[in-house]
């Protein structure tokens, strides 16, 4: 069993950083797939983000989001720069234990975090 919680969103202007963080529970956070996706209203849940020992990317947010995490922490980060309106949602952090996988989609995942709120005015 894994417990996560995310911290870090806000309220940003367009052009900013914000950078997420989600703290896990557990002894073996290095064996697991971290990952990021966000919702906004009236939308699906969709990817961000996601970390193994390699990364990938949303086409939407390549080039402006970085995923990193620190094992010694059990902390996966989000650093986002160069927000936009567009990336106004709740941003949820995501375990799974196939560390084999890199998934973009959020069924392969096994724990969720309760989400933490960003937004974007212009």
């Amino acid at each position: 069993q894994m417990q996560l919680v995310e911290s870090g969103g806000g309220l940003v202007q367009a052009g900013d950083s914000l950078r997420l963080s989600c703290a896990a529970s557990g002894r073996t956070f290095s064996r697991y797939t971290m990952g990021w996706f966000r919702q906004a209203p009236g939308k699906e849940r969709e990817f961000v983000a996601a970390i193994n020992w390699n990364t990938y990317y949303a086409d939407s947010v390549k080039g402006r989001f970085t995923i990193s995490r620190d094992n010694a922490k059990n902390t996966v980060y989000l650093q986002m720069n160069s927000l936009n309106t567009e990336d106004t949602a709740v941003y949820y952090c995501a375990a799974d234990e196939n560390t084999w996988s890199l998934s973009s989609n959020y069924v392969e995942y096994d724990y969720w975090g309760q989400g933490t709120q960003v937004t974007v005015s212009s």
